[in-house]
């Protein structure tokens, strides 16, 4: 796992446990060190190495698990790490260049936005074992494709290519294979440009949508715009607009 900080203040996590990226515990301990250094950064780009994505989970921590109590524990854990990405403050985007499975897609889903290069595939195979994704994948797909999509997904087992999810509105936009990092790379250091603070002001939102619908986000929205008037950011871009035209004002994050 590397995690590079850019001028820009974008936050670049690359998973690279090649060949295949398998999810492991010390994969997972990887990934929570390198959030742990996010500091200030004000998006996260999270990609892969390798020909592809991720294969899935290494099934010998299946295995290893002797009875119900254990397994639990460690899906406890598995799913920790998932809720900590979505939980964060700052953009999220996930950059899929190619086969995309199991964990990797549930950390995918976590993210904010997915871009998909025009190769990229995604799977829940979890029945290959017997059992359910435990990552929050399922229910995270349901919020974004609808309950059917999400049954049909993980009940089949299929791979799905990066157009049908987007058909779907699970990836947000797919880009052609020739240059897709640097344009993955790109859209996200544009977020971390933008106005950080009213970004996570949109993050609340939705969150309190998804919890309980628009009467749910509505009871919140006022209050959480109001409180973006404490920022620098807004001042500043209010005062550029009404001094320069809209479309000029810079961004600090503050």
């Amino acid at each position: 796992m590397r995690l590079d900080l850019e001028p820009t203040g974008l936050a670049v996590l690359t998973i690279d446990a090649g060949p295949l990226n398998l999810y492991s515990l010390e994969l997972h301990a990887d990934f929570d060190a390198a959030l742990d250094r996010l500091g200030d950064a004000r998006a996260l780009l999270i990609r892969a190495e390798g020909k592809i994505v991720s294969g899935g989970v290494d099934v010998s921590l299946f295995a290893a698990q002797e009875t119900p109590e254990q397994a639990k524990e460690l899906f406890d854990r598995m799913l920790a790490l998932t809720d900590r990405i979505a939980a964060l403050e700052i953009p999220t985007v996930f950059a899929a260049h190619g086969l995309c499975l199991t964990w990797a897609f549930e950390v995918a889903v976590a993210c904010d936005l997915i871009l998909a290069a025009e190769r990229a595939s995604f799977g829940l195979v979890e029945k290959v074992v017997g059992l359910t994704p435990t990552m929050g994948g399922t229910q995270r797909l349901a919020a974004r494709a609808g309950v059917g999509r999400a049954a049909e997904f993980v009940m089949t087992g299929d791979r799905y290519p990066a157009a049908v999810l987007e058909r779907w509105g699970v990836v947000n936009r797919v880009l052609p294979d020739a240059g897709f990092d640097a344009a993955a790379r790109s859209f996200a250091a544009s977020l971390a440009e933008g106005p950080t603070r009213a970004h996570a002001a949109t993050k609340r939102v939705l969150s309190h949508f998804a919890s309980g619908g628009v009467a749910e986000a509505n009871k919140h929205i006022t209050s959480i715009a109001a409180d973006l008037y404490r920022t620098e950011d807004l001042r500043h871009a209010v005062r550029s607009f009404l001094e320069e035209g809209p479309g000029k004002a810079t961004f600090t994050g503050r």
